[in-house]
């Protein structure tokens, strides 16, 4: 495992007055090197070929345009992790900006092991959202005293309606999700993803929360010890979106021939009523010292907790679900107001992390922000 002495032997090579802020191409790169540029910092992109082109050509700094100054090309996201393109990060004082993209292509082991490029954030933290890993995210959750929704362990005993996450098909890395009202139905759509090998799945099967969906985008200054509110989005889903923009009797005519699918296509920025503030700033102080308590180089950085707000009575509760141990995928957070209330501006997560390797630098911190 690297640890502060690996970072420390790294940083000591480094020329901290010529930092180069770094990412994978996709996910957030885009939002991460805009934020990076307005604070001064050279920006690099690590992109696969074929989708080097969105950093390489078209968002290129030109003079006063464009976010992204050096574009490493490799034929695989994996390679990211490989000697030769590690020696080029350190050459250039790359302090990395990791994502859930980062994660999915890379393996964990080898990040955590053999990544010897410094990761701004907890580098240890994003495999707990892996539902199979001890100490998970909803271990961490329960111990921070967050409402989650029930989970069943065994699907004979469903009943109610409940929203199954199952590793998908094709693409392991990614979750295929879909709801079911009884053990019947949960057997019917587990045949129909999986075939014969649907019992060998184990996906999490937990009580569908009624209520508005809402992502709660926070970050946690290692520099400053302060938790801050981000802002707030949802998730734009194929192919349930389309069909929820029809009427009930032309969506049961799709529902004959298709079957509903929510991947991830996009965010988009909503806000929360002032009233909720207060719970939803405890459930990020709680969630930080949870982490704290078993991970001693605790929350750093983004982070996001993603649920659904009951009606009550006698008040809303959040319930979440999910959790987002690195930033999110949503540029669209500084379109909301919650980080303008504390910094006089609404800024985008890239904007925020730049600002925090700056007050870093400025504060001989770098250690509290890096593993």
């Amino acid at each position: 495992m690297i640890g502060k002495q690996d970072i420390a032997q790294i940083l000591a090579g480094y020329d901290t007055d010529n930092i180069t802020i770094s990412t994978l191409g996709g996910h957030s790169a885009l939002d991460v090197c805009r934020g990076a540029k307005e604070l001064g910092f050279k920006t690099l992109v690590v992109a696969q070929k074929g989708r080097h082109k969105v950093y390489e050509e078209h968002y290129k700094t030109r003079g006063n345009v464009g976010c992204v100054d050096e574009v490493i090309v490799v034929d695989n996201f994996k390679d990211v992790t490989n000697s030769d393109v590690q020696e080029g990060l350190r050459a250039r004082n790359s302090l990395f900006v990791h994502s859930r993209y980062f994660w999915v292509y890379c393996d964990y082991n080898e990040v955590e092991n053999n990544f010897r490029v410094p990761i701004i954030g907890n580098r240890v933290l994003v495999r707990k959202e892996e539902r199979d890993e001890e100490k998970n995210q909803y271990y961490l959750l329960e111990k921070a005293g967050i409402n989650l929704p029930k989970q069943f362990v065994d699907y004979h005993e469903i009943n109610t309606l409940c929203f199954v996450k199952a590793a998908e098909a094709e693409r392991g890395y990614e979750r295929d999700f879909f709801l079911v009202n009884s053990p019947e139905e949960y057997e019917k759509e587990m045949r129909y993803r999986f075939g014969n090998e649907w019992e060998n799945q184990s996906p999490v099967i937990e009580e569908f929360v009624l209520g508005p969906m809402v992502n709660l985008n926070f970050f946690y200054s290692a520099v400053e010890n302060r938790l801050e509110f981000m802002g707030t989005d949802i998730r734009r889903q194929t192919n349930i979106d389309g069909m929820l923009r029809l009427t009930a009797p032309e969506q049961m005519k799709v529902l004959e021939k298709v079957q509903p699918k929510y991947i991830e296509n996009g965010h988009q920025a909503v806000t929360v009523k002032e009233s909720l503030l207060t719970k939803i700033y405890e459930l990020g102080e709680r969630f930080v010292e949870a982490v704290q308590a078993d991970y001693p180089e605790g929350m750093i950085g983004a982070f996001a907790l993603q649920g659904a707000v009951t009606a009550g009575p006698p008040s809303e509760e959040i319930y979440i679900f999910d959790v987002s141990m690195r930033i999110p995928g949503s540029p669209g957070t500084m379109f909301t107001p919650y980080s303008g209330y504390l910094h006089g501006q609404s800024m985008s997560y890239g904007k925020r992390i730049a600002i925090e390797v700056k007050a870093a630098l400025e504060q001989n911190k770098l250690d509290t922000i890096l593993t």
